[in-house]
């Protein structure tokens, strides 16, 4: 590398949503299980309280809390990590990581793919479902549970906005265990220190909680797929009233099998910066 070129790193990293990105809802699954239906609950419990002032991630949780409470502490630790294993993903979602890890090695064996996760839900959940492997870190919300083993309260919660700070986590490389809020926030690292540049991240989410993380990749030039289940893309625009600075590089239905629009689209993208990084490549002679 010279003074006139761009420093190097040999990874990309994929981020994914969870929640009605890579599984079906979690709060509304969840539900289902302990025989509560989903839409009359956040018509006459949730809503209720987003119309009263509550921010939306916190009053669907309180809601949830108090059912279970009213359940006698039915939703426990163990109980969401039972639903998590039991919890299927999209269709293709299973296969997709070692297709993508295929093609980026056919691409530039040099090139390293990883995987996170991000949800503003349940994120036990998440490390429980038989997908949890393919992931180096994930970030979500997290239960303090009560005596009796019941979830109590939220003792970590991630906000739409907060998605973004995880994603400046991802590129400064940081201890993705140590999480005190300062670690990377104001930590200054070099270009050429950066364990993935946002230029090499390829963004998959489906609504609202993903927006911030739209922005800010588009911003800095990274990749940004949206994904819609049960609408038209006319209405997953309007729904989320996207602007010209959220806008994603393409829009697919939740379907991750082989010959998908969603898994082409995956592929072109990770094709795209595998490309990118083998012309950089060239000019520090790998």
């Amino acid at each position: 590398m010279t003074l006139a070129t761009k420093s190097l790193s040999n990874r990309i990293a994929v981020v994914f949503d969870f929640d009605d990105t890579l599984v079906p809802d979690t709060v509304d699954s969840l539900l289902n299980s302990c025989g509560i239906d989903a839409l009359q609950f956040r018509a006459r419990r949730i809503q209720p309280l987003i119309d009263s002032g509550w921010d939306k991630i916190l009053a669907r949780f309180y809601a949830l809390i108090e059912e279970s409470q009213r359940q006698g502490n039915k939703i426990t630790q163990e109980y969401l990590v039972w639903f998590g294993q039991q919890l299927a993903p999209f269709d293709g979602v299973s296969k997709m990581f070692d297709r993508l890890r295929q093609l980026a090695y056919q691409l530039n064996p040099k090139v390293e793919v990883e995987f996170y996760l991000i949800t503003c839900g349940m994120v036990e959940i998440a490390r429980h479902n038989c997908i949890a492997p393919n992931f180096k870190a994930m970030w979500g919300c997290e239960f303090h549970y009560g005596k009796e083993g019941g979830i109590e309260f939220l003792k970590k919660i991630v906000t739409h906005t907060e998605k973004t700070r995880y994603l400046f986590q991802i590129a400064k490389g940081v201890d993705y265990d140590k999480d005190d809020g300062r670690t990377f926030v104001y930590r200054d690292v070099p270009q050429e220190e950066l364990h993935v540049p946002l230029t090499q991240v390829i963004y998959v989410g489906d609504g609202a909680s993903d927006i911030p993380c739209f922005s800010l990749l588009n911003e800095e030039q990274g990749i940004v797929i949206g994904v819609y289940k049960n609408r038209t893309p006319q209405d997953w625009g309007q729904e989320l009233s996207i602007t010209q600075s959220q806008r994603v590089v393409n829009l697919a239905p939740a379907d991750y099998s082989e010959n998908s629009e969603l898994m082409q689209s995956l592929m072109l993208a990770l094709e795209s910066v595998c490309k990118q990084i083998s012309l950089h490549q060239l000019s520090v002679g790998e």
